[in-house]
């Protein structure tokens, strides 16, 4: 079985949606279990023997950032710290000279996935174009995020201006299914498992 877990998070990761390992092998897809959600952190080798460990974070720039705090937060993530970042040591790692940036800590109630979101103070901020890019945009499109009740998500999202992009859809017996679009235009997509 544990062989079966490993091919799995080897070879077929192309989805993941909030199953049990055992499900997901089944249905042929990738897991949390594969990055140690549930069970051990499979290592898998890649180019020149590198091996990723897991993803720290997803990093998302925001003109206003406690109004972007209050949306995840509304949403279940919890804030871990607030902090300034400038410096030579900063500047070289971003490629930004003088650059200042607020950043915010997010983590999810699980503990194993974390959004850094942050607002430069300098250099100015860059608005990208169309600012509500729809789904099919190149680029980083959406977040999706498991929650236990998706029309109450979505009712405390909608305090925060998030709005319904399209419709809650059911996905077979599965899933309820939805994309909503909260601060700078970002999408959230929101699953709740039924079963």
């Amino acid at each position: 079985m544990e062989q079966a877990r490993r091919q799995a998070c080897v070879h077929k990761v192309p989805i993941c949606f909030p199953r049990s390992v055992e499900t997901s092998v089944a249905a042929g897809l990738g897991s949390v279990g594969c990055t140690g959600a549930v069970g051990p952190i499979v290592r898998v080798p890649t180019l020149e023997g590198v091996t990723v460990l897991r993803m720290d974070n997803v990093g998302i720039v925001f003109d206003d950032l406690d109004a972007a705090v209050a949306f995840f937060v509304e949403l279940g993530l919890e804030l871990q710290g607030k902090m300034t970042v400038e410096g030579e040591w900063s500047d070289r790692v971003v490629g930004l000279d003088g650059q200042r940036v607020d950043v915010a800590m997010m983590r999810t109630p699980d503990g194993h996935s974390k959004l850094e979101l942050m607002s430069y103070q300098k250099p100015t901020m860059i608005s990208p174009e169309p600012k509500n890019a729809p789904p099919n945009t190149l680029g980083i499109r959406r977040l999706m995020f498991a929650v236990d009740d998706i029309e109450d998500a979505i009712a405390r999202l909608r305090t925060h201006d998030a709005e319904l992009i399209g419709e809650v859809v059911r996905y077979e017996d599965i899933f309820l299914l939805c994309y909503v679009r909260g601060p700078e235009g970002v999408i959230v997509a929101l699953a709740e498992e039924l079963s």
